[in-house]
């Protein structure tokens, strides 16, 4: 689903490093601007920001952020609004153009957003801000983006999280539907994931600490790849990191556990919008109705049909809104 190798979400809280965060962008997108943009202007005006009649949809270049830029572009283009879309491969290259106004709107991710910010307003060293809960991580992050120029909107019910799956097989014989259940069978587990798991607080130490879970062996297969998921499904492994949002777990036979004491921090879905671009109310109004929305189900439905189906980003963010009567 991405073309990076995602490191456990929100690492960064432990070891204090920038990369650590999930959802930080996938490689090789090309810098925002002009003709370098993945997009055109769909009304035919020159691309002005948050001063002029085209609004500029940035964000990173990987299956779930074109979807998201296109669910965006759609609700917009609904209410009557000529858009433009642009990608790039890092927040450090986009978040700028967002702050100064070249870009209106970008889809975000709710705890890599608040760390960010959090990190370049008070240091590496400075507290975490962002909580496994949605609401309370943006209302933190909130005065920091302001300071950026930056208003944060409502966040969405889906997430784009770590992930501990099994096989369905296993699933059902052992009655194992939740992380906790898992630690309760008192079985050591093989997990397949990313080299960084077994220091990662969000990955092997937390299941160890929060769920009881025993880890017998760590195999780098790398996170969410078809080679972690593959092993799963081949007994090599009993548990595999994936996202949550991933959208090929069923072509595997696997099924997500529920993070049911909630270890992971609230990476949910949430537009951020260049301050003056946000005084548009209807833009706002917008943007938000996606918030009561958006499953994480939802999310992995869409990129499977990307993904999987090879079907156009447009086209399922189209349909996906139209199904549920958020554009005509």
């Amino acid at each position: 689903m991405r073309s990076k190798v995602r490191l456990m979400a929100v690492s960064v809280l432990a070891s204090a490093a920038l990369l650590g965060l999930a959802a930080c962008g996938g490689g090789g997108g090309e810098p925002f601007g002009g003709q370098n943009s993945s997009g055109s202007a769909t009304g035919g005006a020159d691309a002005t920001g948050g001063s002029g009649q085209t609004v500029v949809v940035g964000g990173a270049n990987f299956t779930e952020m074109q979807i998201m830029q296109a669910i965006y572009v759609a609700l917009l283009e609904n209410e009557g609004y000529q858009t433009e879309t642009v990608t790039a491969g890092q927040r450090e290259v986009y978040f700028p153009e967002l702050s100064n106004g070249a870009i209106d709107v970008v889809p975000e991710y709710a705890a890599t957003l608040a760390e960010y910010l959090n990190i370049g307003a008070n240091g590496k060293d400075a507290k975490p801000v962002a909580t496994n809960d949605p609401q309370q991580t943006v209302e933190a992050m909130r005065p920091l983006a302001e300071k950026e120029n930056v208003v944060i909107l409502d966040p969405a019910k889906a997430a784009d999280q770590n992930g501990f799956a099994v096989t369905k097989d296993f699933s059902e014989k052992n009655g194992v539907t939740t992380l906790s259940q898992l630690g309760a069978l008192g079985q050591p587990v093989v997990l397949a994931a990313a080299e960084e798991c077994p220091d990662r607080p969000f990955c092997g130490p937390g299941l160890e600490k929060t769920y009881g879970i025993k880890v017998s062996k760590y195999m780098p297969t790398g996170f969410s790849t078809p080679q972690t998921k593959q092993a799963v499904k081949d007994g090599e492994a009993q548990l595999g990191l994936v996202a949550t949002t991933d959208g090929t777990l069923g072509q595997f036979d696997l099924v997500l556990l529920q993070d049911d004491k909630q270890l992971q921090l609230a990476d949910n879905l949430v537009p951020a919008v260049n301050s003056e671009t946000a005084k548009d109310t209807k833009l706002v109004d917008a943007l938000n109705k996606l918030a009561g929305v958006l499953t994480t189900e939802d999310l992995a439905q869409l990129n499977a049909q990307v993904d999987g189906q090879r079907l156009k980003p447009q086209d399922v963010a189209e349909q996906y809104l139209k199904d549920k009567g958020l554009i005509g």
